[in-house]
């Protein structure tokens, strides 16, 4: 179509009556394509770096906290491609009035691993990957309706509403079966949220009827009540990772990986996948720990996902000292996994490690949960204040740095850092002389010896990339925090 016909066309539409900011935005899309120049950031950039920029949603199909860890389908896959890079993985999440394929082309992120489903629609903006797994989706629906449709003559004869997001890819399937016959009647969802939420609005009748990938019905419904599965509406829909189309570096690395874990058989019923990729489906779409957490309202923490009995006692302390919780909540996943007994090669015990020997406390009491996080935390306070002088990202390095190796290690690595005529002030010049403090070219003129510098090097990295995402997901679930601000930044030793 000639440019001078769209304009017509486009005035036609203008003149048809009442239109909205996302019909003009569907019609533009349709015949102009994308609006949004994809920046320029392939897999050489990626590499040198070191960081791999995740784009997904919070649910238990993507990505989401497990007793503090990270977990997800997506998340576990992608991070293994970026495990086998030396890639470190950084998750960025889709906000309200945003569309992944424009934090994408943005630059905001490097891959979409949401649950990907493979549409034209997507296809003129992104470029997909291999794809990885196949996807039935369902109607499924709540036990608030009096009568059981089983067939979709019934959703269509019953006007039952069916809830979607208005950019879910489903709705395209929905739109097929309408010029098949079906007056199906589609309603959009006011807000995107997860699954668990999806699901338990339609638990307890919010929703009348929503679709899923039958795997993650399945797995929901074996902990959340009042849901029943209806007819299929599509078959073995692909699911892909999505990319820019101007990132074929990228793609080739990702596609060489997927290869490794999922191919199609001659006849393409059942793909062969790879043992990693069977434990994944095992983990996420059948019966385990992983979705009960998830899925299960009594085990599930209404916050931000910490499941830990222990979080009023890290709120509580770190109140009471002007501290952010989730820096403390940050730190005691890396130190003891959120396990009170815990004790290090070295003798430091309990959820934050304390050395005995480095505390006024007696040594049984070290294990009691709040004694311990009061006295972990003080120990973090007074690093903290001791960095006061520095700007808030080299001081909470510092002060994390601090916590996990001892002053004396910092003392050595900021005066090597001063004799290579490098600023002892900020993070990343202290951080290459702590690693230089394992050589013993260095080591040797030390005070205090050889450091285990890779160590506290991934301490402090682990933790603000942890606390950072801690912070994403708060504000996913419109909660603030004060204290310690989040840095932007993505096994413990002796202090």
């Amino acid at each position: 179509m000639r440019i001078s016909g769209l304009i017509l066309a486009l005035s036609a539409v203008l003149l048809s009556g009442c239109i909205t900011p996302d019909d003009i935005d569907r019609f533009v899309e349709e015949h102009f394509g994308s609006s949004t120049v994809a920046v320029e950031r392939d897999f050489n950039e990626i590499r040198n770096s070191g960081v791999l920029r995740m784009i997904t949603s919070y649910d238990a199909e993507s990505y989401f906290l497990r007793h503090g860890f990270e977990a997800g389908f997506e998340y576990e896959l992608l991070n293994e491609f970026a495990r086998s890079h030396g890639l470190e993985l950084e998750v960025i999440f889709v906000g309200e009035d945003e569309s992944p394929h424009d934090l994408l082309n943005y630059g905001s992120g490097d891959v979409v691993a949401a649950n990907y489903t493979i549409t034209p629609q997507r296809r003129r903006l992104v470029q997909f990957t291999r794809p990885y797994k196949l996807s039935d989706k369902i109607l499924v629906y709540s036990d608030s309706l009096e009568v059981k449709p089983e067939l979709l003559e019934e959703f269509s004869n019953l006007g039952i509403p069916i809830h979607i997001s208005r950019d879910h890819s489903d709705l395209i399937h929905l739109e097929a079966l309408r010029d098949q016959g079906y007056d199906l009647n589609i309603d959009f969802l006011p807000d995107e949220g997860d699954t668990r939420s999806l699901l338990l609005k339609v638990s307890r009748g919010e929703v009348l009827a929503t679709i899923l990938d039958e795997h993650t019905f399945k797995a929901g419904s074996k902990y959340i009540p009042g849901l029943n599965k209806g007819p299929v509406i599509a078959r073995n829909d692909t699911v892909a990772w999505a990319i820019r189309k101007n990132a074929q570096g990228l793609e080739a690395q990702l596609n060489n990986f997927l290869e490794n874990h999922f191919t199609f058989s001659e006849n393409r019923e059942e793909p062969v996948r790879s043992s990693f990729l069977n434990q994944l489906r095992y983990r996420y779409h059948n019966e385990s720990p992983h979705l009960e957490d998830y899925y299960n309202p009594e085990r599930y923490y209404s916050s931000i996902g910490l499941i830990s009995s222990f979080e009023d006692l890290t709120k509580s302390v770190a109140d009471s000292l002007d501290l952010d919780w989730l820096l403390l909540a940050s730190m005691i996943v890396q130190e003891s996994g959120f396990n009170p007994e815990a004790k290090s090669f070295a003798g430091a015990v309990g959820l934050m490690q304390i050395l005995p020997r480095f505390s006024a406390t007696e040594y049984e009491n070290l294990y009691d949960p709040l004694t311990n996080i009061q006295e972990g935390a003080l120990i973090l306070k007074g690093h903290l204040e001791h960095y006061a002088y520095l700007d808030s990202v080299n001081q909470l390095s510092f002060a994390l740095a601090t916590y996990n190796v001892g002053i004396g290690h910092m003392v050595d690595a900021r005066r090597l850092a001063m004799e290579q005529n490098k600023d002892p002030n900020q993070w990343d010049n202290v951080e290459d002389a702590l690693l230089k403090l394992m050589d013993q070219r260095y080591y040797q003129h030390a005070r205090h010896g050889y450091c285990r510098g890779i160590e506290t090097v991934q301490y402090v990295r682990e933790i603000r990339n942890r606390y950072q995402m801690y912070n994403r997901v708060a504000v996913l679930n419109g909660e603030t925090f004060s204290g310690v601000p989040p840095t932007n930044i993505s096994a413990s030793s002796e202090r």
